[in-house]
Protein backbone atom coordinates (compact mmCIF):
# COMPACT_ATOMS: atom_id res chain seq x y z
CA UNK A 1 0.00 0.00 0.00
CA UNK A 2 1.20 3.51 -0.77
CA UNK A 3 1.09 5.84 2.27
CA UNK A 4 -1.69 8.39 2.28
CA UNK A 5 0.85 11.20 1.79
CA UNK A 6 2.23 9.37 -1.23
CA UNK A 7 -1.25 9.06 -2.70
CA UNK A 8 -1.79 12.79 -2.28
CA UNK A 9 1.51 13.54 -4.01
CA UNK A 10 0.56 11.18 -6.84
CA UNK A 11 -2.80 12.90 -7.30
CA UNK A 12 -1.14 16.32 -7.33
CA UNK A 13 1.35 15.17 -9.95
CA UNK A 14 -1.43 13.70 -12.01
CA UNK A 15 -3.41 16.94 -11.90
CA UNK A 16 -0.38 18.86 -13.16
CA UNK A 17 0.31 16.25 -15.82
CA UNK A 18 -3.26 16.28 -17.10
CA UNK A 19 -3.19 20.05 -17.42
CA UNK A 20 -0.01 19.81 -19.46
CA UNK A 21 -1.17 16.88 -21.51
CA UNK A 22 -4.10 18.54 -23.29
CA UNK A 23 -3.04 18.04 -26.90
CA UNK A 24 -2.58 20.92 -29.32
CA UNK A 25 -5.58 21.85 -31.42
CA UNK A 26 -5.58 20.36 -34.93
CA UNK A 27 -7.60 23.32 -36.20
CA UNK A 28 -5.54 25.60 -38.38
CA UNK A 29 -3.75 22.57 -39.81
CA UNK A 30 -6.78 21.07 -41.51
CA UNK A 31 -10.19 22.32 -42.56
CA UNK A 32 -13.06 20.34 -41.09
CA UNK A 33 -16.29 19.91 -42.98
CA UNK A 34 -19.61 18.56 -41.78
CA UNK A 35 -19.39 14.74 -41.72
CA UNK A 36 -21.16 12.60 -44.25
CA UNK A 37 -23.00 9.92 -42.29
CA UNK A 38 -22.93 6.49 -43.85
CA UNK A 39 -25.49 3.74 -44.37
CA UNK A 40 -24.58 0.24 -43.26
CA UNK A 41 -25.59 -1.36 -46.57
CA UNK A 42 -25.76 -4.82 -45.03
CA UNK A 43 -27.72 -7.77 -46.35
CA UNK A 44 -29.54 -8.58 -43.12
CA UNK A 45 -31.25 -11.52 -44.82
CA UNK A 46 -27.99 -13.37 -44.24
CA UNK A 47 -28.53 -13.03 -40.49
CA UNK A 48 -32.21 -13.89 -39.92
CA UNK A 49 -31.57 -14.76 -36.28
CA UNK A 50 -30.47 -11.20 -35.49
CA UNK A 51 -33.16 -8.46 -35.23
CA UNK A 52 -33.01 -5.68 -37.83
CA UNK A 53 -32.71 -2.95 -35.21
CA UNK A 54 -29.21 -4.12 -34.33
CA UNK A 55 -27.72 -3.10 -37.65
CA UNK A 56 -29.60 0.11 -38.37
CA UNK A 57 -27.37 3.04 -39.21
CA UNK A 58 -27.77 6.59 -37.97
CA UNK A 59 -29.70 7.34 -41.16
CA UNK A 60 -32.31 4.63 -40.59
CA UNK A 61 -34.12 6.35 -37.73
CA UNK A 62 -36.97 8.70 -38.73
CA UNK A 63 -37.40 11.60 -36.27
CA UNK A 64 -41.00 10.64 -35.48
CA UNK A 65 -39.78 7.30 -34.11
CA UNK A 66 -37.71 9.16 -31.52
CA UNK A 67 -40.39 11.47 -30.12
CA UNK A 68 -40.64 9.49 -26.89
CA UNK A 69 -36.89 9.94 -26.38
CA UNK A 70 -36.94 13.72 -26.66
CA UNK A 71 -38.68 14.32 -23.33
CA UNK A 72 -36.79 16.44 -20.81
CA UNK A 73 -36.04 13.53 -18.50
CA UNK A 74 -34.40 11.42 -21.20
CA UNK A 75 -30.61 11.21 -21.17
CA UNK A 76 -28.69 12.38 -24.25
CA UNK A 77 -27.24 8.87 -24.54
CA UNK A 78 -30.66 7.41 -25.29
CA UNK A 79 -32.05 10.30 -27.36
CA UNK A 80 -30.42 9.22 -30.66
CA UNK A 81 -32.57 6.07 -30.64
CA UNK A 82 -29.73 3.87 -31.88
CA UNK A 83 -28.92 0.34 -30.73
CA UNK A 84 -28.81 0.48 -26.91
CA UNK A 85 -29.30 4.22 -27.34
CA UNK A 86 -25.86 5.39 -28.42
CA UNK A 87 -24.25 2.58 -30.47
CA UNK A 88 -24.25 3.30 -34.19
CA UNK A 89 -24.12 0.75 -36.98
CA UNK A 90 -23.02 -2.56 -35.48
CA UNK A 91 -21.90 -5.21 -37.92
CA UNK A 92 -22.84 -8.89 -37.69
CA UNK A 93 -19.45 -10.08 -36.48
CA UNK A 94 -19.45 -7.47 -33.73
CA UNK A 95 -22.89 -8.45 -32.48
CA UNK A 96 -22.14 -12.16 -32.58
CA UNK A 97 -18.58 -12.25 -31.32
CA UNK A 98 -18.05 -9.42 -28.87
CA UNK A 99 -17.19 -10.10 -25.26
CA UNK A 100 -18.32 -8.31 -22.19
CA UNK A 101 -15.01 -6.43 -22.09
CA UNK A 102 -14.94 -5.45 -25.72
CA UNK A 103 -14.40 -6.59 -29.28
CA UNK A 104 -12.42 -9.75 -30.04
CA UNK A 105 -9.38 -8.67 -32.02
CA UNK A 106 -8.59 -12.23 -33.14
CA UNK A 107 -12.00 -12.35 -34.88
CA UNK A 108 -11.72 -9.00 -36.67
CA UNK A 109 -8.36 -7.31 -36.03
CA UNK A 110 -9.20 -4.50 -38.46
CA UNK A 111 -11.54 -3.04 -35.83
CA UNK A 112 -8.64 -2.30 -33.51
CA UNK A 113 -6.96 1.08 -33.79
CA UNK A 114 -3.52 0.49 -35.33
CA UNK A 115 -0.64 0.73 -32.86
CA UNK A 116 -3.17 1.80 -30.22
CA UNK A 117 -3.17 5.22 -31.89
CA UNK A 118 -6.37 7.19 -32.56
CA UNK A 119 -6.03 10.29 -34.77
CA UNK A 120 -8.85 12.72 -33.96
CA UNK A 121 -10.28 16.07 -34.95
CA UNK A 122 -12.74 18.23 -33.03
CA UNK A 123 -15.35 20.36 -34.76
CA UNK A 124 -14.88 24.12 -34.54
CA UNK A 125 -18.60 24.43 -33.76
CA UNK A 126 -17.80 23.84 -30.08
CA UNK A 127 -17.20 26.81 -27.78
CA UNK A 128 -13.81 26.93 -26.01
CA UNK A 129 -15.39 25.79 -22.72
CA UNK A 130 -17.07 22.85 -24.49
CA UNK A 131 -13.90 21.93 -26.31
CA UNK A 132 -12.04 21.91 -23.01
CA UNK A 133 -14.34 19.17 -21.68
CA UNK A 134 -13.63 17.03 -24.76
CA UNK A 135 -9.90 17.63 -24.60
CA UNK A 136 -9.84 16.78 -20.89
CA UNK A 137 -11.55 13.45 -21.67
CA UNK A 138 -8.94 12.75 -24.34
CA UNK A 139 -6.11 13.76 -22.01
CA UNK A 140 -7.47 11.43 -19.34
CA UNK A 141 -7.43 8.49 -21.76
CA UNK A 142 -3.91 9.35 -22.87
CA UNK A 143 -2.70 9.59 -19.29
CA UNK A 144 -4.32 6.46 -17.85
CA UNK A 145 -3.70 4.09 -20.78
CA UNK A 146 -1.08 3.29 -23.40
CA UNK A 147 -3.58 4.38 -26.08
CA UNK A 148 -2.50 7.52 -27.90
CA UNK A 149 -5.11 10.01 -29.11
CA UNK A 150 -3.23 12.32 -31.47
CA UNK A 151 -4.46 15.33 -33.50
CA UNK A 152 -5.37 14.35 -37.06
CA UNK A 153 -2.83 15.54 -39.61
CA UNK A 154 -5.35 15.89 -42.42
CA UNK A 155 -3.72 13.03 -44.33
CA UNK A 156 -4.14 9.71 -42.53
CA UNK A 157 -7.22 7.86 -43.74
CA UNK A 158 -8.64 6.49 -40.48
CA UNK A 159 -9.52 9.10 -37.89
CA UNK A 160 -12.15 10.04 -35.31
CA UNK A 161 -14.20 13.15 -36.03
CA UNK A 162 -15.89 14.56 -32.92
CA UNK A 163 -18.89 16.58 -34.08
CA UNK A 164 -22.23 17.86 -32.67
CA UNK A 165 -24.38 15.94 -35.18
CA UNK A 166 -27.89 17.40 -35.46
CA UNK A 167 -29.75 14.32 -36.73
CA UNK A 168 -29.75 12.22 -34.70
CA UNK A 169 -28.66 14.58 -31.95
CA UNK A 170 -27.19 13.21 -28.74
CA UNK A 171 -24.16 11.29 -27.54
CA UNK A 172 -23.33 8.35 -29.80
CA UNK A 173 -20.47 6.42 -31.35
CA UNK A 174 -19.55 3.44 -33.49
CA UNK A 175 -17.85 0.54 -31.70
CA UNK A 176 -14.22 -0.02 -32.61
CA UNK A 177 -12.50 1.39 -35.68
CA UNK A 178 -14.75 1.46 -38.75
CA UNK A 179 -12.24 2.83 -41.23
CA UNK A 180 -12.06 6.23 -42.89
CA UNK A 181 -13.71 9.21 -41.26
CA UNK A 182 -15.46 7.91 -38.14
CA UNK A 183 -17.98 10.18 -36.48
CA UNK A 184 -18.40 10.44 -32.71
CA UNK A 185 -21.32 12.70 -31.83
CA UNK A 186 -21.34 14.91 -28.74
CA UNK A 187 -24.37 17.20 -28.62
CA UNK A 188 -23.68 20.72 -27.40
CA UNK A 189 -25.46 22.20 -24.36
CA UNK A 190 -28.77 23.94 -24.96
CA UNK A 191 -31.46 25.69 -22.91
CA UNK A 192 -32.76 22.36 -21.58
CA UNK A 193 -29.59 20.49 -20.65
CA UNK A 194 -25.80 20.38 -20.73
CA UNK A 195 -26.30 17.38 -23.03
CA UNK A 196 -23.06 15.51 -23.72
CA UNK A 197 -20.68 18.05 -22.20
CA UNK A 198 -21.90 18.40 -18.65
CA UNK A 199 -19.07 16.22 -17.36
CA UNK A 200 -15.91 14.63 -18.63
CA UNK A 201 -17.49 11.18 -18.24
CA UNK A 202 -19.89 11.67 -21.15
CA UNK A 203 -17.14 12.04 -23.78
CA UNK A 204 -15.14 9.27 -22.09
CA UNK A 205 -18.15 6.93 -22.42
CA UNK A 206 -18.32 7.49 -26.18
CA UNK A 207 -14.53 7.31 -26.58
CA UNK A 208 -14.60 3.90 -24.93
CA UNK A 209 -17.24 2.76 -27.43
CA UNK A 210 -14.99 3.99 -30.25
CA UNK A 211 -12.15 1.94 -28.78
CA UNK A 212 -14.32 -1.19 -28.85
CA UNK A 213 -15.96 -1.39 -25.41
CA UNK A 214 -19.64 -2.18 -24.80
CA UNK A 215 -22.15 -1.34 -22.07
CA UNK A 216 -21.66 -2.93 -18.66
CA UNK A 217 -25.26 -4.00 -18.00
CA UNK A 218 -25.37 -6.23 -21.11
CA UNK A 219 -23.13 -8.91 -19.64
CA UNK A 220 -24.69 -12.33 -19.14
CA UNK A 221 -24.55 -12.31 -15.33
CA UNK A 222 -26.14 -8.89 -14.92
CA UNK A 223 -29.36 -10.34 -13.43
CA UNK A 224 -27.30 -11.30 -10.38
CA UNK A 225 -26.56 -7.63 -9.82
CA UNK A 226 -29.46 -5.53 -11.15
CA UNK A 227 -33.18 -5.91 -11.72
CA UNK A 228 -34.69 -4.72 -14.99
CA UNK A 229 -38.13 -3.13 -14.41
CA UNK A 230 -39.72 -3.95 -17.77
CA UNK A 231 -43.04 -2.23 -17.10
CA UNK A 232 -41.24 1.13 -16.80
CA UNK A 233 -39.43 0.86 -20.15
CA UNK A 234 -40.81 2.51 -23.27
CA UNK A 235 -42.07 -0.64 -25.05
CA UNK A 236 -40.38 -0.06 -28.41
CA UNK A 237 -36.99 0.17 -26.70
CA UNK A 238 -37.17 -2.82 -24.37
CA UNK A 239 -34.80 -4.70 -26.69
CA UNK A 240 -32.00 -2.38 -25.53
CA UNK A 241 -32.00 -4.23 -22.20
CA UNK A 242 -31.14 -7.61 -23.71
CA UNK A 243 -28.09 -9.31 -22.26
CA UNK A 244 -25.35 -11.25 -23.96
CA UNK A 245 -25.24 -15.01 -24.06
CA UNK A 246 -22.66 -16.74 -21.90
CA UNK A 247 -20.92 -17.93 -25.06
CA UNK A 248 -20.01 -14.35 -25.92
CA UNK A 249 -19.11 -13.28 -22.41
CA UNK A 250 -15.89 -13.37 -20.43
CA UNK A 251 -15.55 -12.61 -16.74
CA UNK A 252 -12.07 -11.19 -16.36
CA UNK A 253 -13.48 -8.46 -14.14
CA UNK A 254 -16.30 -8.41 -11.60
CA UNK A 255 -19.57 -6.63 -12.37
CA UNK A 256 -18.98 -2.93 -11.98
CA UNK A 257 -21.78 -0.70 -10.69
CA UNK A 258 -19.42 2.27 -10.89
CA UNK A 259 -18.59 1.77 -14.55
CA UNK A 260 -18.87 4.83 -16.78
CA UNK A 261 -20.29 2.33 -19.31
CA UNK A 262 -23.26 1.32 -17.13
CA UNK A 263 -26.79 2.52 -17.96
CA UNK A 264 -28.34 5.04 -15.64
CA UNK A 265 -31.25 4.06 -13.42
CA UNK A 266 -33.88 5.76 -15.62
CA UNK A 267 -32.59 5.09 -19.13
CA UNK A 268 -35.50 4.59 -21.56
CA UNK A 269 -38.08 5.18 -18.84
CA UNK A 270 -41.47 6.53 -19.90
CA UNK A 271 -41.50 8.71 -16.77
CA UNK A 272 -38.88 10.54 -14.72
CA UNK A 273 -40.11 8.85 -11.52
CA UNK A 274 -40.06 5.29 -12.91
CA UNK A 275 -36.65 3.55 -12.75
CA UNK A 276 -35.79 0.95 -15.37
CA UNK A 277 -32.77 -0.58 -13.60
CA UNK A 278 -32.50 -1.14 -9.85
CA UNK A 279 -29.25 -2.41 -8.25
CA UNK A 280 -29.61 -5.48 -6.06
CA UNK A 281 -26.88 -4.25 -3.71
CA UNK A 282 -27.95 -1.61 -1.23
CA UNK A 283 -26.35 1.82 -1.27
CA UNK A 284 -24.86 1.66 -4.75
CA UNK A 285 -25.51 4.01 -7.63
CA UNK A 286 -25.37 3.30 -11.34
CA UNK A 287 -24.87 5.45 -14.41
CA UNK A 288 -22.13 7.77 -13.14
CA UNK A 289 -20.51 9.93 -15.81
CA UNK A 290 -17.79 11.56 -13.74
CA UNK A 291 -14.75 9.50 -14.64
CA UNK A 292 -13.44 6.06 -15.55
CA UNK A 293 -13.97 3.57 -12.77
CA UNK A 294 -11.02 1.44 -11.69
CA UNK A 295 -12.46 -1.46 -13.66
CA UNK A 296 -13.09 0.68 -16.76
CA UNK A 297 -9.46 1.75 -16.62
CA UNK A 298 -8.24 -1.82 -16.24
CA UNK A 299 -10.48 -3.24 -18.97
CA UNK A 300 -9.42 -0.75 -21.65
CA UNK A 301 -5.77 -1.23 -20.70
CA UNK A 302 -6.21 -4.98 -20.98
CA UNK A 303 -8.07 -4.70 -24.29
CA UNK A 304 -5.22 -2.79 -25.90
CA UNK A 305 -2.40 -4.84 -24.37
CA UNK A 306 -1.19 -2.11 -22.03
CA UNK A 307 -0.83 -4.68 -19.25
CA UNK A 308 1.16 -7.08 -21.43
CA UNK A 309 4.37 -5.04 -21.59
CA UNK A 310 7.32 -5.01 -19.23
CA UNK A 311 6.89 -5.16 -15.48
CA UNK A 312 7.30 -1.39 -15.07
CA UNK A 313 4.57 -0.49 -17.56
CA UNK A 314 2.21 -3.08 -16.12
CA UNK A 315 2.79 -1.81 -12.58
CA UNK A 316 2.35 1.79 -13.76
CA UNK A 317 -1.05 1.26 -15.36
CA UNK A 318 -2.28 -0.95 -12.52
CA UNK A 319 -1.32 1.74 -10.01
CA UNK A 320 -2.84 4.56 -12.06
CA UNK A 321 -6.13 2.73 -12.41
CA UNK A 322 -6.24 1.87 -8.72
CA UNK A 323 -5.59 5.39 -7.49
CA UNK A 324 -7.38 7.49 -10.08
CA UNK A 325 -10.41 5.39 -11.02
CA UNK A 326 -13.66 5.81 -9.09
Amino acid sequence: MVPREGGAVLLACVSIALCRFIPPTPLGQVRLEEPQLRLNQLDTDLYPEIPDYVFKSVLDYPPEAQESLLQDHQDSEVAPGLYQGDIAGLRPEQFIAHTRVGLKWDVFPERRWTNATVPYAISDLYLPSERKVIETAISTMNFLTCIKFVPWDGVIEDYLLIWPVEKPAGCWSFVGKTGGQQVLSLQRPDSRSKRCLGSVGKPIHELLHALGIFHEQTRADRDDHVEIISENIIPQYIHNFAKQSEVNTTYVFDYDYKSVMHYGSHFFSFSRDKPTIVPKSEGVEIGQRKMLSKTDCLKVNQLYGCLDGDAFDRAKYLAMCSYLGL
